[in-house]
């Protein structure tokens, strides 16, 4: 499976764009903080997702998968962290896309996990 035929992938790296633009709003002093990890953990969502593709293994495939939900969940974190500090606003769209992400890689690891021959 290509990671750039997954429409999770797709969206992820339309997240990591909007996180980049969004981030450049942050105050300097976040520049090795808050600003630097935001920008990590929406490049690790799509970045895993593309190495679990490239793995031998659908389990291996699973595993990259949980990766990049923790990045996710990592990236939202730290989202809530910036705008209640005040430094951000977060528009919907980058929210509903976090989210409609996160949907994707669950669905993507029930698939994967219900096609195991036990």
């Amino acid at each position: 499976m290509n990671h750039k035929d997954l429409e999770v992938w797709r969206k992820s790296i339309f997240l990591v764009k909007k996180i980049y633009k969004l981030t450049e709003k942050m105050p300097d002093s976040e520049k090795y903080g808050l600003t630097a990890q935001m920008r990590r953990a929406a490049v690790s969502i799509t970045s895993n997702l593309a190495e679990g593709s490239a793995r031998d293994s659908e389990n291996e495939f699973i595993k990259f998968l949980y990766y990049s939900l923790g990045s996710a969940a990592e990236l939202e974190t730290q989202l809530i962290i910036s705008q209640e500090l005040g430094f951000l606003i977060i528009p919907d769209e980058v929210k509903d896309n976090l989210q409609k992400s996160r949907q994707l890689i669950l669905g993507l690891i029930r698939y994967l996990k219900s096609k195991r021959k036990y």
